[in-house]
């Protein structure tokens, strides 16, 4: 994000559940039917199609996970979805929910994750059933690392995603993941 350009105002809009089952199978158009907001292309590539499929199976086989999975990341200055992000599901036994996000190459560099974070970290932290958030992030990925430290995020360990690979683990607890302070010009 440029110098003295504001953050951007994101939510993320939760997808209807036929709107995921649309994307699992590629369907762009039928997906739209059922958003409340306009899908971009990127929702319906053939690298998207792994992530709606596993949640689309996650829903039919707990509905209530809907709330939390995977959404669109919305500009709500300009009502524009630059990109998704959302909860790999709902708080595990131990009160912990793992964040992820990406947003469309044609939007970084712009304060999208930045912003789209900072929502998932306020959500964690207004939920009084989760402890923990947790993001796993690829060794190569060191914008996102990055990012993350500046939330309190802590390095625990690493993975092997059976797609990603190599993948380091950080947490934060949920009460504990501040913004970090910016410098403002006057």
């Amino acid at each position: 994000m440029p110098h003295g350009d504001p953050a951007p105002a994101v939510r993320i809009a939760q997808l209807d559940p036929r709107a995921v089952t649309a994307l699992a199978v590629g369907d762009l158009r039928q997906a739209n039917r059922y958003s409340e907001i306009v899908l971009p292309p990127s929702f319906a590539t053939p690298e998207s199609l792994r992530l709606w499929r596993m949640r689309d199976r996650q829903i039919a086989a707990d509905p209530a996970s809907a709330e939390w999975i995977t959404g669109a990341i919305l500009d709500t200055d300009r009502d524009l979805v630059v990109g998704r992000a959302g909860y790999h599901g709902p708080p595990d036994g131990n009160g912990t929910v793992e964040i992820g996000y990406a947003v469309d190459p044609e939007y970084r560099r712009r304060g999208y994750a930045r912003a789209a974070l900072e929502f998932l970290l306020a959500r964690a932290g207004s939920d009084p059933s989760v402890r923990t958030v947790r993001a796993t992030v690829s060794p190569d990925n060191t914008a996102s690392s990055s990012l993350i430290a500046q939330y309190g995020f802590v390095e625990i360990g690493t993975q092997i995603d059976e797609v990603d690979g190599l993948e380091l683990v950080y947490e934060v607890p949920s009460n504990r993941a501040e913004p970090p302070i910016r410098a403002t010009r006057r």
